[in-house]
């Protein structure tokens, strides 16, 4: 028996003032055919050694035996199904709308009714998968208030945003999962908001940085970083390509959220045009990784694509490195800057 809290009032079961403790304690019962265990919630009198339940206590206990029995057979617990709720700023009752299930099971789920296997995996479906989510929205915009719905519509919107980040870091991860070699990877882990801070920071101090010479650029930061610490700054693979030094999976790290560029078109000619994203903020990149930033977009920032490339074609890293390899990080003190 664990005591909670004790205060001094008339006792309901002795019928006298005392200090009467409120408890948690382990019961156990039977509920649709399961032995359950929960810690359950009563008033205890010391003088009758005897147990009370208050009405309160009656519905929270009540509650712990079915989230115990939800837990038991697999089922979201009432918990569990306020956070799905919560996490798109939803309602009971428009949530319910939401799903087409009544004005009221949403709230019954949450408070005293255990919800069937097909509803609790509809609820899974909904935490794991905003779009999901966002199309059933879509659906209901009639059934809700504007107000409610346009305000709904954002947070989804946020949500479905936020797990294609998550996929996109996930995949690239993969990608990088076979890469152990510090000679590959500068020595580091990496690290895709650091990845994320180093565009945003070349994007706001280079003009016109295009595709290229930005993958180009990260390459010579993350060389000179090595050459002076012995560590690189992302932990980015880098492979051997004719235009130069190209990260591994380039083409999903410039889609991770807080990474903006537009397209701009010259003559015939697409190319990615990136910026700074608006309200961005620092807080990866520490004094020696900004140091090498820095001195790269010094040494490079005015040069365009082709004289970049250039520069990096007479790199002995480059040099060395097979078509199409890993470029090593074992030459980085033969790098053209210091």
């Amino acid at each position: 028996m664990n005591i909670i809290k004790s205060e001094k009032k008339l006792c309901l079961l002795c019928m006298e003032e005392h200090e009467v403790d409120t408890v948690k304690l382990l019961d156990e019962e039977i509920f649709k055919g399961e032995e359950l265990s929960f810690e359950a919630t009563y008033e205890y009198c010391a003088n009758s050694d005897e147990y009370l339940e208050t009405e309160e206590m009656i519905k929270a206990n009540s509650l712990a035996m079915k989230d115990a029995y939800r837990t038991k057979v697999g089922l979201l617990t009432s918990e569990e199904i306020i956070r799905v709720r919560q996490k798109y700023k939803v309602s009971q009752k428009d949530f319910s709308e939401i799903l087409d299930w009544g004005k009221a099971t949403i709230t019954r789920y949450e408070n005293h009714q255990v919800q069937d296997r097909a509803h609790d995996e509809v609820l899974r479906k909904i935490d794991n998968d905003p779009k999901w989510f966002l199309s059933m929205l879509l659906k209901a915009r009639k059934l809700l208030s504007d107000q409610a719905f346009q305000k709904y519509l954002k947070v989804a919107r946020d949500q479905y945003e936020n797990n294609q980040n998550q996929y996109l870091k996930d995949t690239i991860l993969a990608v990088y999962s076979k890469y152990e070699d510090d000679n590959c990877t500068g020595g580091v882990n990496l690290n895709l908001d650091k990845v994320v801070e180093m565009i945003n920071y070349l994007a706001k101090y280079v003009k016109n940085l295009h595709l290229v010479k930005l993958l180009k650029m990260l390459w010579y930061a993350d060389s000179l970083h090595f050459k002076r610490t012995g560590k690189a700054i992302s932990g980015m693979v880098y492979s051997s390509l004719p235009m130069g030094a190209v990260p591994e999976g380039y083409e999903l790290i410039i889609r991770l959220s807080n990474v903006s560029f537009e397209q701009v078109t010259y003559g015939e000619k697409v190319a990615y045009k990136f910026h700074q994203t608006q309200g961005f903020e620092y807080s990866e990149l520490c004094k020696t990784e900004q140091e090498a930033l820095n001195d790269v977009i010094t040494s490079f920032g005015r040069l365009n694509a082709d004289q970049i490339v250039q520069k990096m074609h007479d790199e002995v890293a480059y040099k060395v490195a097979e078509d199409f390899s890993i470029i090593s990080y074992a030459y980085a003190d033969k790098l053209s800057i210091d």
